[in-house]
Order: C-alpha cells, then sequence, then structure tokens
C-alpha cells in the first residue's frame, strides 16, 4: 500500500527550486574538485588522483556537463548540445546541459544513465548505472525530478516526472519512482513504495534495502503452517462413526 506524504510536494518543490537555482553559478573549478575529494569518499576502488582523472567516465560527463551549463545559461547556440553529446559518445551518460547538477554529485560507473532538461540533482548524490532520470511526456515546463541532498539512486532505478525526492532518500536497485517522497525515507519496487523513514546510514548499504515483499510471503507462509497445524489438532478430536 502506498504510504502518505507528510509534507506538502507544492510547497516543497518551490523551496526546493528556491535553494538550488544558485548551482549554475558555482565556480567550475571549485565544484570539479568537490566531485573528484567525494569519490574517495564513496568509492573503495578509488586509489589515486590520476587514476580518477583518467579513468572515471563520471567524472568526465561532469566536467563537461559543467561547462555546457554554463554556456547553455549564456544562452549560446548548439554549442551545449554538442558537449553535451560528446560526453555521451565517450561515457555513455547523457545529461542535458540544462540540467542542473549540485557539488560532489558522484556517478558511479555511469553507463546508461540519462538525465532530463529540467532535471535538478542537489549536493552530494550518488547515483548508479542505467539511472533514468526522465519526464512522463511532452508537456513543456519542469517536467523532470528535483533530487534533494545525499540522495542515493540505485542501479537501474528510473524517477520520472516532475516529483520531488527529499533529503537522505535512498531509492533501491530497480525502482521505478512516479510520486513525491519525503526526507529520510528507503523507496523499493514497482511502483516505488516507502518502506522505512529512516534514510540515514552508509549510502553503499543496498544490500540492506528492506524487501517488504518477503516480509509479507515470509508472514503468509507462517500463518498457513500455523493454520495447518491447528486442522491437525482438531482433526484428532473428531469423533469415530460406527456403522
Amino acid at each position: 500500500m502506498q504510504q502518505p506524504l507528510s509534507i506538502n510536494p507544492a510547497r516543497e518543490r518551490k523551496k526546493s527550486d528556491k535553494q538550488l537555482k544558485w548551482l549554475p553559478n558555482i565556480s567550475w573549478l571549485k565544484t570539479l574538485g568537490t566531485d573528484l575529494k567525494i569519490i574517495f569518499e564513496r568509492d573503495p576502488a578509488a586509489n589515486n588522483w590520476l587514476e580518477v582523472l583518467i579513468c572515471y567516465p563520471g567524472v568526465h560527463a561532469l566536467a563537461l556537463h559543467r561547462l555546457a551549463n554554463w554556456l547553455w545559461h549564456k544562452e549560446v547556440p548548439l554549442f551545449p548540445r554538442l558537449l553535451s553529446h560528446i560526453g555521451r559518445l565517450f561515457t555513455g551518460i547523457e545529461i542535458h546541459p540544462g540540467a542542473t547538477i549540485g557539488k560532489g554529485v558522484f556517478i558511479d560507473h555511469g553507463m546508461g544513465v540519462v538525465i532530463g532538461e529540467t532535471a535538478i540533482i542537489g549536493d552530494y548524490c550518488l547515483i548508479y548505472q542505467n539511472v533514468t532520470l526522465g519526464g512522463t511526456g511532452k508537456q513543456t515546463g519542469k517536467r523532470h525530478p528535483t533530487l534533494g541532498t545525499n540522495v542515493v539512486v540505485g542501479a537501474g532505478a528510473k524517477v520520472l516526472g516532475n516529483i520531488l525526492i527529499g533529503n537522505n532518500v535512498r531509492v533501491g536497485a530497480g525502482s521505478i519512482v512516479l510520486r513525491d517522497v519525503p526526507d529520510d525515507c528507503t523507496v523499493v519496487g514497482i511502483p516505488g513504495r516507502i518502506v522505512s523513514r529512516t534514510g540515514h546510514g552508509c549510502p553503499l548499504e543496498h544490500g540492506k534495502l528492506p524487501d517488504p515483499e518477503a516480509k509479507i510471503i515470509r508472514s503468509l507462509l507462517e500463518r498457513i503452517e500455523n493454520l495447518e497445524q491447528q486442522i491437525q489438532k482438531l482433526s484428532l478430536y473428531q469423533p469415530i462413526n460406527h456403522v
């Protein structure tokens, strides 16, 4: 069952957009430095700066996007989209130059990631491969998701439409999220359901995401077993009919 929201989505979306609207004006090099530092905190495979600079497609895609985004806001024709296309060819990560991305964002592996034009990604988000932050139709205006800070989007997850994903939210791998999600929640399933409201913790512990369907199945199996035991006990006390 879909959990009720404890926030006003329209108010939270307006507040989030207001907080993040300054992101395109951040110093490009300073933000890139933050993007590099966060990798060493979140990826145990990162050994040194040179390796990260040369071998991490998420770094390359974000670096190209920051330049393309700056040109996009300067209303330079064609070139921002060309940079986005070049980034897609070399990294497999497609980021529209109009997307707004905060500092310290880490796109891990990254192949197949798609981020739409009006998407907003807050600071220190973690995005895995095959994630889509997309729209649900051909409407104009704000049509892509807004992610708060410290959001983790698992591999293959789809977050679709003009929805707000709150701070510290974890989206399980393969989930499809179509509704607003409050702060500190964990969302899993198709469509995405809120299964936990204590989202703080290590962003890499995907193995500890709750499985509500398995929990329900286990509960049903236990109930069936108890009923079978009760039936067996009752059958022992049934009177024997003599002919």
